[in-house]
């Protein structure tokens, strides 16, 4: 088993990514936290806890982004600064992570967290575990089963359809992250986040990049138009 794990590393990178029947490819409705964990845990550990706790936080974020809403949810953050969404801050951390924006992902993630994301908790949680940070680490995975253990997502109105962002935003990066490559958004899709406009008040993170108004119709052409890696 081991010399076939190293051969597939050593595959070249350039490969061609194919859909598999074992690939999850959408965050069921309704997921709780200990769901996460169980779904984004690769089959086999990684060399060191840190990279298998950032494997697993790149897989999270990739799936929070394939969910149905995402888009929906990202529209809810944009078009109402007054009240919550933790799931449009979610989406948007995600983004950031997987754009390489660490310290505003966990902005995100926290504002997520306190409105009640048992998600967003267990992302912080694989998020301080990349980084060694073991008490934060413990500290949000069991704020993630308390909040798991009491959420109840809210069913859609028709005024709030279900709507995804395009498969092609997401579909490279959840290969390549199963597959063991780098994990990165296609460029023009990246760009559209390194351009989000900046909040820089925040003492703690430093510029925190804001949800902008065309954000979602932005990430649609950009992904519409984005070239395979």
């Amino acid at each position: 088993m081991t010399r076939g794990r190293d051969r597939r590393a050593a595959a070249p990178r350039e490969r061609e990514h194919h859909s598999s029947p074992d690939r999850p490819s959408r965050l069921p409705d309704g997921a709780s936290a200990s769901d996460l964990r169980r779904l984004i845990r690769p089959p086999a550990p990684l060399g060191t806890e840190h990279e298998q706790a950032l494997h697993e936080l790149n897989l999270a974020a990739t799936l929070v982004i394939a969910q149905p809403q995402a888009a929906t949810s990202l529209k809810l953050l944009t078009n109402s600064r007054r009240r919550i969404h933790p799931g449009g801050a979610l989406v948007l951390a995600a983004l950031l992570h997987l754009a390489g924006h660490t310290d505003a992902c966990q902005f995100w993630l926290q504002f997520a967290a306190g409105g009640g994301s048992p998600t967003a908790a267990s992302c912080l949680s694989l998020l301080h575990a990349s980084r060694g940070e073991h008490r934060d680490s413990d500290f949000w995975r069991a704020q993630a089963d308390q909040l798991a253990a009491t959420h109840h997502s809210p069913a859609p109105t028709t005024r709030q359809l279900q709507e995804p962002l395009p498969d092609s935003l997401w579909t490279d990066t959840l290969a390549a992250c199963h597959d063991g490559l780098s994990l990165r958004l296609p460029p023009r899709v990246a760009a559209v986040v390194h351009q989000l406009p900046v909040d820089s008040d925040d003492t703690d993170h430093g510029e925190i990049p804001q949800p902008s108004p065309t954000l979602v119709a932005d990430l649609t052409l950009a992904a519409t138009h984005a070239q395979p890696a």
